[in-house]
This record gives structure tokens, C-alpha cells and sequence, in this order.
């Protein structure tokens, strides 16, 4: 065999190793990919490497933490990362937002975007949804024992925010106040999914 045959084995043999290795830019999300509960800040660097950052990131009530986000650069893909905060520094959840219209990823088939009526058909019965216009607003609170509101497969588990850009009605509105995803006010309205986060037990 020449020299150019054997090198040309040699790659080929070595190309399906290579794509194995090679970290999801989009697709489902899952309880380990494209992240898992044994991720660090050091592991993730390493499998993307520019395409992960880490940056001051936006929590409840102003609040901002250090994390890592994956393809700062690509608004339709872009992931947020949260780390535990023991020694051991594992990743313990991520969060897709409304950074652009859309995402490239989806969490049981629902994505930024998606309707009330998507996310009540994953989940496949009507849930609740708390008031609007607050720090904890439009976060589904209650999936009412339906598909999303029981673990992944991997036991990580989903919340989802509703919001719209435009101000709510009235009876939609503040802290204590529950709506069920059926009712006649909100569909009119119609908020879609602006935020999503999967969160690994026990972290």
C-alpha cells in the first residue's frame, strides 16, 4: 500500500470517531446532552471550545451569577449554564432564552416561540401559569400531573416561562395570582414560551 492509500485509511477509519466527538450545535436537549449533570466549567471548555464562554448572566430579582454560555456569538442557539456552588462545581442546570425569535434547541419538542397550545399538547392536559408583569412571572407553576411535569429521561427536570411583548390584561397580572393555561383570557393574549430551563436533580 503507498503512503497517500495509507494515510487516506487512516483518516477514514478515524472520521467516525471525530463525529462522535463533535458537540451538538442544535437539536433536542436532553438529561446529558448537550450538557450533563458531570459537566464542569473545565469539561465544556474543553469539548467547545470558543464557542464557550463564561459571562455575569441575569437571575431572580436582579440578581446576576457567573456562567457559562455556549455559542455567545449565535442568538438561535445560545445556551445558558449555572454551576453548583460546592466544591465539586457540576453543572446544575441550563436555560434556553428569548435572545432571538426562535432557538435552534428544543426541550420535549418545545422551543422558544412555541404557543400555549404547543406546550399544552406535550403536556397533554391544561397546567397552570403565574401572573405576569413580576420577577417570577408567566413560569408554569403547576403541570397538573401531565407529561412535562414528570423527570426526563435521566431525571432532569423542565420549567417553562410564558411572556409577551406587549403589556397583559388586568386579570392576568401580579404575584398569587394562577391561570390555567385554558383560560379564554390568556389564549386571547397569547404569550408563547420565552424562557425554558432544564434542571438536574440534586444539584
Amino acid at each position: 500500500m503507498s503512503r497517500s492509500a495509507a494515510l487516506t485509511a487512516l483518516v477514514l477509519l478515524a472520521s467516525p470517531a471525530l463525529a462522535q466527538t463533535t458537540p451538538p450545535q442544535e437539536g433536542a436537549i436532553t438529561c446529558v446532552s448537550p450538557v450533563s449533570s458531570d459537566d464542569t466549567e473545565r469539561s465544556l471548555k474543553q469539548r467547545y471550545g470558543k464557542d464557550a464562554e463564561m459571562q455575569d448572566l441575569s437571575g431572580a430579582e436582579g440578581e446576576t451569577y457567573k456562567g457559562l454560555v455556549l455559542f455567545p456569538k449565535a442568538m438561535d442557539r445560545r445556551i445558558e449554564i449555572s454551576f453548583s456552588e460546592d466544591n465539586a462545581k457540576r453543572a446544575s442546570g441550563l436555560t434556553l432564552r428569548d435572545t432571538a425569535r426562535t432557538s435552534r434547541w428544543n426541550v420535549s419538542g418545545i422551543t422558544i416561540g412555541s404557543s400555549l397550545a404547543d406546550v399544552q399538547k406535550a403536556n397533554g392536559k391544561p397546567f397552570l401559569v403565574a401572573g405576569f408583569e413580576w420577577d417570577y412571572g408567566g413560569f408554569v407553576t403547576d403541570w397538573k400531573g401531565g407529561t412535562l411535569g414528570r423527570p426526563m429521561q435521566g431525571g432532569c427536570t423542565v420549567t417553562i416561562r410564558f411572556d409577551r411583548k406587549s403589556a397583559a390584561p388586568k386579570s392576568l397580572l401580579g404575584d398569587g395570582v394562577k391561570v390555567a393555561s385554558d383560560n379564554a383570557t390568556l389564549m386571547k393574549w397569547a404569550p408563547v414560551v420565552a424562557e425554558i430551563g432544564v434542571n438536574f436533580l440534586g444539584k
